[in-house]
Order: C-alpha cells, then sequence, then structure tokens
C-alpha cells in the first residue's frame, strides 16, 4: 500500500519478530495487500484468492523487519530486505494470462484490471484533460512551438498523439483512451499470453485500431518514440522482483528513450507515492547528468542543462486516508514531461 513505512527494528529482536511476522498479519492486512496489488473488479477474474493472500503475506512478513528506507533505485547497494513478491517474475504472469485466455474463450471474462476499473477511467480521462491543457498552454508545453489553439482544435489534434501502453496486460487501459478519443494506440508486454488476450478483448469489443506486441520494457526492441507513454502498475511489478533495485534503473533509462522529446510520461502506481515517484524520477535525472558530464561531448555537456523528466501533474482526486498522522493514498499517478 502506498504511503505506508514502518519504523527500524532493534537490531536484536529482528530475527525474533522475523520468525513470528507471518503471526502477527491479520486477515484485513493481508485482503489490503493482496488486493493493492491484483483489486477485482466486475470484468471477473480467475486469479486464485488463497495464492493472492499468500503472496501478501510473504511481502508484510518482510516488510515487517526491515528497516525504513525508501524505495528509490538509486541506493548504491541493493536493499536485500525490500519486499519481494512472486508477482515480480514473468513466470507468475504467464501462467497467470494463460489462465486468464482460457477464462475468456469459455467465459468472456476480460479478467482483472489492475487497480480497478475506477483507477483506470479516471487515469484515462486525466490523461486526455492534462495533454489538452499541455496543448492549450495551460502547462509548459514544448510537445508543439506553435501558437495555442481552441478546445476543439486541442482534441483534434491530440487524437493523433502517438500513445504507448507498457505492460498493458489485456489492454483495457489502451481501450479507454480511445474512448477519450486516441486513435494511434500501441501495448506491450513481456508475456506473450498478455497480448493474446489483449488482441482478442479488442477485437470483441470492437476496438479494431489498437495494436499489441511482445516486448520486454527493460530491454525494448521498440525504435519508435511515443509522445504519451502509459505506466499501469508496471514499475510495481518490476520493483517486487528479488532484483528490483537494478530493474528499476533498467526500466527508468528505457522509459526515457520511449518517449518523445516534450512527451508525456504518466505512470501510476500503488507502491510508490506521488512524492516516492518525484524523488526516484529525481534521482534518474541526476544520474543522467553525472553520466554526460562523464562523456564530456558537447551534446552530452547540453544535457546536463536539461535533465530528462520534470514533474508534471497528479491526480488529486483519489480517496485519501490517515495513517500514523501521515495523509495517504492506495494508488499515485503522476504525470512527467520528457525535455
Amino acid at each position: 500500500m502506498a504511503a505506508m513505512r514502518l519504523q527500524p527494528d532493534d537490531p536484536d529482536v529482528s530475527q525474533a519478530r522475523a520468525l513470528a511476522a507471518a503471526d502477527l498479519i491479520s486477515d484485513d492486512d493481508r485482503s489490503v495487500a493482496a488486493d493493492s496489488w491484483s483489486i477485482k473488479s466486475d470484468y471477473g477474474s480467475t486469479l486464485d484468492d488463497d495464492q493472492r493472500h499468500a503472496d501478501a503475506t510473504d511481502a508484510l512478513s518482510a516488510a515487517a523487519c526491515r528497516a525504513a528506507s525508501d524505495y528509490s533505485s538509486d541506493k548504491e547497494e541493493p536493499d536485500a530486505e525490500a519486499v519481494t513478491s512472486m508477482l515480480g517474475f514473468q513466470s507468475y504472469w504467464d501462467a497467470t494470462y494463460e489462465d486468464e485466455l482460457s477464462n475468456f474463450r469459455v467465459h468472456g471474462h476480460a479478467g482483472e484490471i489492475w487497480f480497478g476499473a475506477e483507477v483506470m477511467e479516471t487515469v484515462a480521462s486525466w490523461t486526455k484533460n492534462l495533454c489538452n491543457d499541455i496543448y492549450q498552454g495551460l502547462l509548459l508545453n514544448p510537445v508543439d512551438d506553435d501558437e495555442s489553439g481552441s478546445a476543439d482544435q486541442s482534441c483534434k489534434d491530440l487524437i493523433s498523439w502517438s500513445v504507448l501502453d507498457i505492460g498493458t496486460g489485456n489492454g483495457l487501459l489502451l481501450q479507454e483512451l480511445a474512448k477519450q478519443g486516441f486513435t494511434d494506440l500501441t501495448g506491450t508486454d513481456y508475456s506473450g499470453g498478455a497480448v493474446d488476450l489483449a488482441r482478442s478483448l479488442a477485437e470483441r469489443d470492437g476496438f479494431t485500431n489498437l495494436k499489441f506486441l511482445v516486448d520486454d520494457v527493460l530491454v525494448t526492441k521498440l525504435e519508435r518514440k511515443y509522445q504519451l507513454v502509459m505506466d499501469k502498475g508496471t514499475l510495481d511489478a518490476i520493483g517486487l522482483h528479488p532484483d528490483g533495485p537494478i530493474k528499476r534503473i533498467m526500466y527508468w533509462d528505457s522509459v526515457s528513450r520511449l518517449v518523445l522529446p516534450g512527451g508525456i510520461f504518466v505512470i501510476t502506481s500503488c507502491n510508490s507515492t506521488k512524492d516516492e515517484l518525484v524523488q526516484e524520477v529525481d534521482n534518474f535525472n541526476q544520474r543522467s547528468i553525472g553520466t554526460s558530464q562523464e562523456a564530456g561531448t558537447a551534446e552530452d555537456q547540453e544535457a546536463t542543462r536539461h535533465p530528462p523528466f520534470r514533474y508534471l501533474d497528479h491526480v488529486r482526486s483519489y480517496p485519501t486516508f490517515m495513517f500514523g498522522g501521515s495523509i495517504g493514498s492506495r494508488v499515485a499517478t503522476v504525470a512527467f514531461q520528457r525535455n
């Protein structure tokens, strides 16, 4: 759950607490943690609740005995006690989407919606409004240096924006973006089963303009750059791998190459707060500047004056809760602009 941090344990008792951690976790805690990764929806699901709760128990057990730390990928040494889960492995998602594809063929279910349908719809509509604001000059916009146009003109131009959804899963976020008027839509996922399911759903639902490709964002084979890149839960899953800190570094390097200069990157997470995502991007910017300074070419020196990303905005309409004197939300959606 985003925004929750546990205080450091006394090292003399941490081992003992680790042994008892699973016993101290309530059924409600298991449910919340499981739901933060995989929220059920009206679209139907075949994932096993017991397995999802087991995953949550493992993660909460690890969290109960680790020192508080940020989840930034830019630590000098990976956090050996960081929360990991089978959700960080491709084999888990291959099996999941094989199951959901079979379920779709038999029952017509679309499968899980990561974070739920309401969040997905919010992300799509908010992103469209953000892009319109940028076009009309309400936010700084290097995508198009022409004078700002009318709202009607902005909508007309925005529908031609190239859009990429990384870790698209069943592709339903792209369907929501299509409903908002975007037409050049591509989804990628490293699971072939996810791509097959997304294609099947798009065909059934009449979204014939959607394109889906098998591609791993960490070692992407895509050569095209996009004006709008979306991530809803992919970084969360990457961070749950045992090598999560290293893979997060690879992730930001790859994403920075997929977004056109002046383009927008919108990320939705349940494992990181808005402030944590902003800090992680700032860490990436600093790392990129340092690399450019070491290279020493004129182009690299120019890059040091313009870090890869800058914060634009975040969704403010998600429900919040109070925990330990701090206000947080179970989901964070943040937009960055590529310099």
